[in-house]
């Protein structure tokens, strides 16, 4: 009688497989932005098509998010970030660069993707022409801050970056975003304890080195702001060597 009893107790309680079992599941790097960060067309590339090939992805997942055409604003009212929330998860990493789509206009019939300007909290109250839908448009710091705090909310790490410089050059030197798109990305890194890669800045500084020359013949092919698979490699490495100056942040961690 006691073995039946003590063989009816083991068959009524639950089993459970410990995780432990299939190893602890890998953090996931994603990776958010424009067509600067993202591209598939024809001789072209976004530096976040081949970010993946620095890092050790038997320990890290690298997964690249970015769509062309979209700003800080339209990323996030197409559902495009939803998406990405609804797989972050605690201990993943966010990178976040916006800012060349955002100066577009705010509501046409051909886009409507543009921010407000600046870091604010001001709205601006719309019939949008292309969604035809009634929307509220936020400035671009205010679509940034939102970033940060989601994926904080995940307990995951933002790292937000200036937008990489564009090919246009006035008297040897390349045009920067400090004071508009770049700076405000700054200013919500800052404000928002989060992570800062001044991308801009870097990438503007490669291109004055290497010179207008050679970087319209390599790194750029159709206009001054797509990249070429070089140009794209180089904002890549960029990208990583900032990602090794960072205090505090564990991803470089995971480079090769």
């Amino acid at each position: 009688m006691k073995s039946f009893c003590l063989l009816v107790a083991l068959l009524t309680v639950p089993i459970t497989v410990s995780a432990q079992n299939n190893g602890p599941t890998k953090p996931t790097l994603f990776i958010v932005g424009d067509s600067t960060v993202h591209n598939t067309a024809e001789g072209l590339q976004g530096w976040g098509d081949v970010i993946g090939e620095f890092f050790d992805q038997s320990r890290i997942n690298v997964v690249n998010r970015a769509r062309g055409g979209r700003s800080s604003r339209t990323f996030q009212s197409e559902g495009l970030w939803d998406q990405v929330l609804a797989e972050l998860k605690a201990g993943d990493f966010v990178l976040i660069q916006f800012g060349h789509n955002d100066g577009g206009a705010v509501n046409d019939g051909s886009r409507a993707r543009g921010s407000l300007r600046g870091l604010g909290d001001e709205t601006e109250e719309i019939d949008n022409l292309v969604t035809k839908k009634h929307e509220v448009v936020h400035t671009f710091g205010w679509y940034m801050r939102k970033y940060v705090a989601d994926t904080k909310a995940k307990s995951a790490t933002p790292i937000v970056l200036s937008p990489v410089a564009r090919n246009i050059f006035n008297d040897g030197k390349v045009e920067r975003v400090a004071s508009t798109f770049g700076g405000w990305a700054a200013s919500v890194a800052h404000s928002s304890n989060a992570c800062f890669i001044d991308l801009n800045e870097l990438s503007a500084k490669q291109l004055e080195t290497i010179g207008q020359e050679r970087v319209t013949k390599e790194l750029f092919l159709t206009d001054h702001t797509h990249s070429t698979p070089a140009g794209a490699r180089s904002n890549a490495e960029l990208v990583v060597g900032g990602l090794k100056t960072l205090k505090g942040c564990e991803l470089s961690k995971y480079l090769k």
